[in-house]
């Protein structure tokens, strides 16, 4: 069934995106393919395997999400490294001599830097497999691994591929279609977030009162996976308003090095609560420090168990941050479209001048030397 595109004043497709997330988490998360599986169990076997999360920008930020709970659930090493950072400077970052799998994420694959570093990956390394996880397997990534015996490319819904700017449903189906391949994720966990989801769906007039405030500066503080969490949000704050505010994000800890030095009385800090119980103390710290320095409504908390002037979503109890991020992903991206709309701003396409692509453009891929500089 498809749906009017509302006018960009109403949130354009952008609003719709975001709202078709509990529908695709569904299908996502009952999803099976046991080619892929097959594929996979048989690598994750291996004690020696390495595992690489790899995106540019949001993309690259799903690996931040996701390792922590992979690496647990696993029992593997994890690293989570932007295709940015591998194609710039790949040795640094891709060991020769160790078996990878490189798990790459894309909306549409078509990003230079995403084919890029998964051919530097087959010219660096001597044993190295290949997941691509995308929103368009017709995409260049997409095809550049089809058919491919050491590769195996898995396709969102085709509706993932999202045609607004900034990537909302891609990137939760991708984060999600991940965790339910590699991490925790089960199928009967695609519907407690969906109904977590849901809950913020009807929760639209409060976070936009919040976008109403028309506040200058948003702090995002998350522990652990919701450092990357964090990051997202920041960015996608920054994306939607075209600059025109001022976005930060660290955890709760590292803030009080230096960036809290940027709060004043036009800030809006917003803290992911973390489900373990033991990081949440340093999370529930810092809210209730900047509460004491700037005000209650300074400060605003998501979680997923019951404190005190929070906003809570029910239902999330055992599972693990990596994917609580799903649901909280979808206030930071409702809060940033309302306040994109304050501002003025059209959604779909936040830069109608050109300055930032849908898909970055205007980056030249250099060949390796016969020494690697």
């Amino acid at each position: 069934m498809t749906h009017a595109v509302p006018a960009q004043e109403d949130g354009g497709a952008t609003i719709l995106e975001i709202g078709q997330q509990p529908d695709v988490w569904r299908e996502v998360a009952m999803r099976s393919d046991p080619a892929v599986d097959g594929f996979l169990s048989e690598l994750t076997a291996r004690s020696d395997l390495r595992i690489i999360l790899t995106g540019a920008g949001s993309s690259a930020f799903i690996g931040e999400i996701a390792a922590a709970a992979l690496r647990r659930h696993l029992g593997r090493r994890v690293d989570a490294i932007p295709t940015t950072s591998i194609v710039a400077s790949p040795l640094d970052y891709l060991e020769p001599t160790t078996p990878t799998l490189m798990v790459s994420f894309g909306r549409s694959g078509n990003s230079p830097e995403s084919v890029a570093t998964t051919a530097l990956a087959d010219e660096l390394i001597d044993d190295v497999w290949h997941l691509v996880i995308t929103c368009d397997a017709d995409g260049a990534l997409g095809r550049a691994h089809s058919g491919r015996s050491r590769s195996r490319v898995v396709a969102t819904p085709e509706r993932t591929n999202d045609t607004g700017f900034a990537m909302t449903s891609s990137l939760t189906s991708m984060l999600l279609t991940c965790l339910r391949l590699l991490g925790p994720a089960t199928a009967e966990d695609g519907e407690a977030l969906a109904r977590a989801a849901e809950q913020l769906a009807g929760r639209q007039a409060d976070i936009k009162a919040l976008a109403q405030a028309k506040k200058q500066r948003f702090f995002y503080l998350g522990s652990g996976p919701l450092a990357g969490l964090a990051r997202e949000s920041a960015l996608k704050m920054l994306e939607l308003t075209a600059g025109e505010v001022v976005t930060y994000f660290d955890s709760p800890l590292g803030f009080r090095h230096g960036p809290k030095s940027a709060l004043d009385g036009d800030t809006l800090a917003i803290v992911y609560v973390s489900a373990d119980r033991y990081t949440q103390r340093y999370d529930l710290d810092i809210v209730a420090e900047i509460r004491a320095q700037l005000g209650t409504d300074a400060v605003t908390v998501i979680s997923s168990a019951a404190i005190p002037d929070a906003l809570v979503l029910s239902g999330l109890d055992g599972l693990d941050d990596a994917l609580i991020a799903l649901p909280y992903l979808v206030f930071a991206q409702y809060l940033a479209l309302f306040t994109a709309l304050e501002h003025g701003k059209t959604p779909d396409n936040p830069f109608p001048s050109g300055e930032v692509n849908r898909v970055v453009q205007g980056v030249t891929i250099y060949p390796m030397t016969e020494n690697g500089r």
